[in-house]
């Protein structure tokens, strides 16, 4: 499950990518959309399908789109979440190896579901001060933790649920988004608090994304960095450095697959 509790981080792309990867790999895939009224990682499975359909072969997951009650009462409307999402994730898993949420940026009864029922989350986090507010209060002044943030403090609640429901753990993915290529002080701060409450919260790091016009453009097309020479996109050295940052992440999460030879990719590898 890809979840951070502010709009902007990067989610939905991270989403796509860890779906087309493991359709790459030869597994059954769905996906989830709980941010259905954006419905960003929706409509790029739309793209996708429409693209597939041009004589472009490309894999498609098994894609639902969860929408929030509509309900007035709060006990019927998360009585109707909770069926909606059990119902959409229990059909996925009959026929899928993986399935993928995105959630939405924001706290919500049915991102909460998606967070308790997860075995990975992984948190985009854009590498900013402002960013790093939804995972603890920073001092200003001595650059100290002061506590940790509403999100931290659910997921730690989710990780208490999970265990108390199927005694299985939860394995927490804090990705750096947009890393400046420069040594600034700012970026050495972000490192020095983060690896701080890495420790202190139970998650791990890893690299993610720089800000690329190449990922927006790939959208439209219902593409990946991953689809890009199948599909007969010109390769740039945009894409290239990109495409070095996606094996970067997939090998943090263990998803990564060989290359063959210089430019080829490998046979799939589980």
């Amino acid at each position: 499950m890809v979840g951070n509790e502010k709009g902007g981080s990067g989610k939905s792309t991270v989403a796509m990518h860890l779906a087309v990867a493991l359709l790459g790999d030869g597994f059954r895939v769905g996906t989830i959309d709980l941010d259905a009224r954006q419905g960003t990682l929706t409509r790029f499975v739309d793209n996708r399908k429409a693209h597939g359909g041009r004589g472009v072969t490309l894999s498609v997951p098994q894609h639902t789109a969860v929408h929030r009650s509509k309900a007035d009462d709060l006990r019927a409307a998360e009585a109707e979440d909770r069926a909606a999402f059990e119902a959409a994730l229990a059909s996925l898993q009959e026929h899928c190896d993986f399935v993928v949420i995105d959630t939405p940026g924001s706290d919500s009864y049915l991102s909460r579901l998606g967070h308790s029922h997860a075995d990975v989350i992984v948190t985009p986090l854009n590498d900013s001060f402002i960013d790093l507010d939804i995972l603890a209060r920073v001092n200003g002044e001595s650059m100290e933790i002061e506590r940790p943030s509403h999100y931290s403090e659910l997921l730690w609640e989710q990780k208490k649920q999970r265990a108390l429901r199927d005694r299985r753990s939860i394995d927490w993915i804090v990705l750096r988004n947009r890393l400046s290529h420069l040594d600034a002080r700012n970026k050495r701060q972000m490192g020095r608090i983060l690896e701080k409450l890495s420790q202190r919260l139970g998650f791990r790091m890893a690299a993610g994304f720089s800000e690329r016009v190449v990922f927006r453009e790939l959208f439209l097309k219902g593409l990946t960095l991953l689809d890009v020479k199948d599909a007969g996109v010109e390769m740039t050295m945009s894409h290239v450095a990109a495409r070095a940052e996606l094996r970067t992440l997939l090998d943090a999460l263990g998803l990564s697959r060989p290359e063959a030879t210089a430019g080829q990719e490998g046979p799939a590898s589980s």
